[in-house]
């Protein structure tokens, strides 16, 4: 990570120095995908994300649900509601903090967004997903610096992360200069 943006760094310093730790199937998940090789990673991935989607409830969880299928419909506005009340009745899951700054973000509300991004990687530092949301809403705020940083982070987490690795590669090209 790089220097240009303190305030940016200190923000996911904050983050990752104050989130309590996961569960332990989570923690070992992250473990074992930090270490996976590239041929386990996709299973690995997967069930990291089949336990973002445990929120320990089954309203929670089809309040979760419902936000993803209007998410995936293309309808930000019809997710917000299920992924509000998610967050309202269930402050302490951090996957439905993430979806709903993805319905924040998608809607043009890059400031509630961000907080939301930001609270989600409190309880979850390595939310991945969450870090993805902050690596592409920096990109489309024109912060080459800050987005490759929250890719590289995510490489640190799950070295085999494609979208990450392809992320710093595009804006590398774009913001650095031709070699000599």
């Amino acid at each position: 990570m790089n220097a240009r943006n303190p305030i940016f760094h200190l923000s996911l310093a904050v983050c990752l120095a104050a989130a309590p730790v996961g569960a332990a199937p989570l923690d070992d998940l992250y473990d074992a995908l930090r270490t996976a090789p590239p041929e386990d990673a996709p299973r690995l991935q997967a069930e990291v994300e089949a336990e973002w989607s445990r929120s320990g409830s089954a309203a929670m969880d089809l309040l979760l649900e419902r936000g993803r299928a209007a998410l995936d419909l293309g309808d930000p506005g019809g997710a917000l509601p299920h992924l509000t009340a998610l967050t309202d009745h269930a402050p302490d899951f951090a996957e439905g903090w993430s979806m709903k700054a993805l319905a924040l973000a998608q809607l043009g509300q890059t400031g509630p967004a961000l907080a939301d991004l930001r609270r989600a990687l409190i309880l979850d530092p390595r939310h991945f997903g969450a870090i993805l949301g902050l690596a592409v809403m920096m990109e489309d705020m024109n912060r080459p610096e800050q987005a490759i940083d929250a890719y590289e982070l995510i490489l640190t987490i799950h070295p085999n992360a494609t979208e990450a690795q392809a992320g710093i590669d595009r804006l590398r090209a774009t913001t650095d200069g031709p070699e000599i």
